[in-house]
């Protein structure tokens, strides 16, 4: 499994380069914005996704991990394959993935091309809860904090709406002060009702 390649590149076009270290040239499928900032005879590090198929094996190419890591949850989704999930991270990028799973927006993935819309819905269901992003460290704390409430027994919708409730009003950092936050209103909750 070839996960990162540094070297030369020795060669370009539009969504390809070939990147030569140790005296061998890999050819790697990149997003064209990556293409478009190297140059023949340049330096590059890329984190890669070294895909298997039966007849063929490729590598895939990103500049930050947070693009390979969005890439390969594109790829875990039914009907997305290697090529579809590049056009979707080099036209929405990482940030755009983002946002339209978080809003359930599946029109964004539709406008990217070869994406349909019963694709773009199941791309919307099956990454939502699963981006965690640079910078969202309370999008992981929430959920590790939704999965201990569900342990206590509260139910799924429940416990999202209360963990929304308080992240809206509060940023937490640490995971026991936001569940004591949660448990506090859940509490409340309880008692109104």
């Amino acid at each position: 499994m070839i996960a990162s390649l540094t070297g030369t590149v020795t060669r370009k076009d539009i969504s390809t380069l070939v990147i030569e270290t140790s005296g061998v040239g890999y050819l790697v499928s990149v997003l064209p914005q990556t293409s478009a900032s190297v140059s023949v005879g340049g330096q590059l590090k890329l984190h890669t996704a070294h895909i298997f198929r039966e007849d063929s094996q490729s590598l895939f190419g990103f500049v930050t991990p947070e693009e390979l890591s969005v890439f390969q949850l594109l790829c875990t989704v039914s009907g997305v394959g290697p090529k579809s999930a590049l056009a979707v991270v080099g036209q929405l990028g990482v940030e755009g993935v983002s946002e339209a799973v978080t809003t359930a927006n599946d029109e964004m993935f539709r406008s990217v091309s070869g994406v349909g819309p019963k694709t773009a819905k199941l791309i919307v269901l099956n990454l939502t809860g699963k981006l965690v992003l640079e910078g969202q460290a309370t999008t992981s704390i929430g959920d590790k904090v939704l999965s201990a409430l569900t342990n206590l027994g509260y139910q799924d919708r429940v416990a999202k709406d209360a963990i929304k409730q308080v992240e809206a009003t509060d940023k937490f950092t640490e995971e026991s002060d936001l569940l004591k936050a949660v448990l506090a209103v859940l509490s409340k909750s309880r008692k109104g009702a």
